[in-house]
């Protein structure tokens, strides 16, 4: 996340204060082969939802002030916020999009939602939720927008809620989840035959580079339409923080990929899921609200234009494949966190406080892999990935900031310099490559899977 904190002493003192509560037979004269299974056909689902916030809900994403209340309500004045002052009222209303793809054999509910990140216990609560209503995927992913302006209080972990969340509220949680789970039902009742396609557009200008590196300037974009060539929904993939607000701003906003999906949405009248790509160290170009418009129409435009262009696939495959990677032990780096006159063996171990493993979703949609990552994955690692993936795939996109959230994942070289990004990559310097690695292992195993059946 972006500046979550204000300086380091937030997330030194989170760390000291908090946990996470984280065929038949031919005649006998020809006897041919087996014939081949009939391709299975793909039927697709989607679903954009209104969710009503209380009023004062705090805003997620930046730890210092002016956001951060000056002393906590211990007076309990604002009903849902504690840590951070409440928010002043709405720009952007809060939606949940869903879309459901399933062939049959394999059904995926994918979800996108305006949060700056994931808490993996909304997904195990919705799934929960869902199975007891009897419905039951082979994968869900949900993906976070990554804005910083989006609601906050609604993770079940003091560690992050300290430092970027604020502390769950049952009223903003409940809501939410409700959320989720009337887009999901909405969406599998809408179900209809259906056809898809990828495509992809190169977009410059609308991000700039961190660690003054090249930038992966690749959009992504998943077209679904009915038989009839209708539309049924979008997935659409670009690296971005939404930072162009900063900590000043306290309405309820998208921030610019609320804008772009907007945008898109008015144009094609179905639900356009964002989902963002390797976005640690990329900073939108331009900001304030003038920012949060030049920037949404430039990704909105670029979209739109992928969108009139994509060939829909002959053959419609749907795979999903979940795993599990050991990550290293977590810890904060004094260092990074507080400057490089410090030896870089000092840290602060996390072992009580964030996971040792995570889980991974691969996911093929035609002919198109995707991973996701629970957290802000770099450009590099992100651009090796989609590398490794094409070898079995026409394209390859990191479903970035999905299923959860565990910081930055950086390579072992940017983890090296101090800086914020490297105070919030928790899993040292192994952690972004073992991720990576993971991931491209993930996708071989997805394609291969493929090919046996």
């Amino acid at each position: 996340m972006r500046r979550i904190i204000r300086r380091p002493g937030w997330l030194l003192a989170a760390i000291l204060a908090a946990s996470i509560v984280w065929p038949p037979l031919a005649p006998a004269r020809e006897r041919p082969g087996p014939r081949a299974a009939p391709a299975a056909r793909l039927s697709a689902g989607a679903a954009a939802v209104d969710v009503s916030l209380p009023a004062g809900t705090p805003l997620a994403g930046y730890g210092g002030f002016p956001r951060r209340a000056w002393l906590p309500d211990i007076l309990g004045r604002f009903p849902e916020a504690f840590w951070f002052r409440p928010s002043t009222g709405v720009h952007d209303p809060f939606r949940v999009r869903a879309l459901v793809l399933d062939n049959g054999r394999t059904r995926l509910l994918w979800l996108a939602v305006d949060l700056v990140g994931i808490d993996p216990t909304l997904l195990s609560e919705l799934a929960a939720r869902l199975a007891a209503e009897g419905s039951r995927y082979s994968g869900i992913i949900l993906s976070a927008s990554h804005t910083h302006s989006g609601p906050g209080a609604f993770a079940e972990s003091a560690l992050f809620g300290f430092v970027a969340v604020d502390r769950p509220s049952p009223n903003v949680r409940g809501r939410i989840l409700d959320g989720l789970a009337r887009a999901a039902r909405e969406a599998e009742a809408r179900k209809r035959p259906a056809r898809l396609g990828t495509g992809s557009a190169e977009l410059t200008g609308v991000g700039q580079s961190r660690v003054q590196a090249p930038l992966d300037l690749e959009l992504g974009v998943l077209k679904i339409v009915a038989l009839d060539g209708q539309p049924l929904a979008v997935i659409w993939n670009y690296a971005v923080h939404g930072t162009a607000l900063g900590r000043e701003n306290l309405l309820l906003s998208g921030d610019l990929m609320g804008d772009a999906t907007a945008r898109i949405e008015r144009e094609l009248r179905v639900p356009a899921l964002f989902v963002n790509g390797a976005v640690g160290d990329v900073s939108p170009a331009a900001r304030g609200w003038a920012g949060v418009r030049s920037a949404g129409e430039l990704l909105a435009t670029s979209v739109l234009n992928a969108w009139r262009g994509i060939r829909l696939d002959a053959a419609s495959r749907l795979d999903v494949l979940v795993e599990r990677v050991a990550l290293p032990s977590p810890a904060v780096s004094l260092r990074n966190c507080l400057g490089r006159w410090l030896p870089s063996m000092l840290t602060l171990g996390l072992s009580d406080a964030l996971p040792a493993a995570a889980e991974l979703t691969a996911v093929q949609i035609g002919n198109t892999g995707w991973v996701t990552i629970p957290g802000e994955l770099q450009t590099q690692l992100g651009l090796d990935v989609k590398r490794a993936g094409r070898a079995a795939f026409d394209h390859v996109f990191v479903a970035g900031v999905s299923n959860g959230y565990l910081g930055y994942f950086l390579t072992a070289a940017d983890y090296t310099r101090p800086s914020y990004i490297a105070c919030g990559s928790l899993y040292g310097d192994r952690g972004g490559e073992v991720m990576r690695d993971a991931a491209i292992a993930a996708l071989k195993r997805l394609a291969g899977r493929g090919d046996s059946r």
